[in-house]
């Protein structure tokens, strides 16, 4: 029997994507995939919980919120095939953390480098809002996750205050010591936990990248930051 990480998280990730534990979740998600947005109504809608990508031995680990109904909701994989995963993507490909800058299909030819991205929230909800219910009740699946990648998990980055609210709890349970009170979430924040480097970074919402609040420069320096607490080697982009 394979007791890898690999194995284990190919068997977390096939669970993950069976998973029908909200009832509210499911019926949206499977209603979305029904009815289509019209720019995509020549594809096949995954339609289900979407798991995690990346390498089982990833030293960097980024955790967001949940999938955009016509994003991972559509395409399977976690921030493809939406304006948010176009800029994470390629501000991982500028890094030289992923093999391209672009993330349109699960099919794509996409290869993640010392990385893994995940959420607290493994179904699309209506309005980008789960219930704190609905985050409880996913949250055992990421605590298995940072179980399963613990062997060389290094250092993780956190988009937004939900996924930091969410995954706090979720290092705590996973054996991590969490400082009480509770670190707030803050852009730039840095936490160290037992070893692992806790990240915050503003999500990369269209609201908050259309705005400015969150630029590539400062995405960029937060993940770059962060693979380098994790001993991933980056190059230089700058602008």
């Amino acid at each position: 029997m394979d007791t890898s990480p690999r194995a284990g998280l190919a068997a977390l990730d096939a669970r993950i994507a069976g998973c029908r534990a909200c009832p509210r979740l499911v019926d949206w998600r499977e209603e979305v995939a029904r009815t289509k947005r019209a720019a995509f109504a020549d594809w096949t809608y995954w339609g289900r919980p979407v798991p995690g990508f990346g390498p089982p031995d990833a030293r960097l680990l980024i955790i967001g919120l949940a999938p955009a109904a016509h994003g991972g909701n559509r395409t399977g994989r976690m921030f493809t095939g939406d304006r948010s995963g176009d800029v994470l993507y390629e501000a991982l490909y500028d890094l030289g953390l992923a093999s391209q800058p672009t993330s349109v299909s699960a099919d794509d030819g996409l290869e993640l480098y010392g990385v893994r991205v995940t959420s607290p929230v493994h179904c699309a909800p209506p309005a980008n809002k789960p219930t704190p219910e609905e985050r409880d009740t996913c949250r055992p699946w990421l605590v298995q996750e940072l179980n399963l990648l613990r062997p060389t998990l290094q250092a993780v980055v956190v988009l937004g205050a939900f996924g930091w609210q969410a995954a706090l709890p979720a290092f705590t349970a996973a054996g991590w010591h969490v400082p009480r009170p509770r670190p707030p979430f803050a852009h730039g924040t840095h936490v160290p936990l037992d070893g692992l480097e806790l990240f915050g970074c503003f999500h990369v919402s269209q609201r908050n990248t259309f705005t400015g609040r969150l630029t590539p420069v400062m995405l960029r320096d937060v993940l770059r930051t962060a693979a380098k607490s994790a001993g991933l080697p980056t190059r230089s982009q700058d602008g």
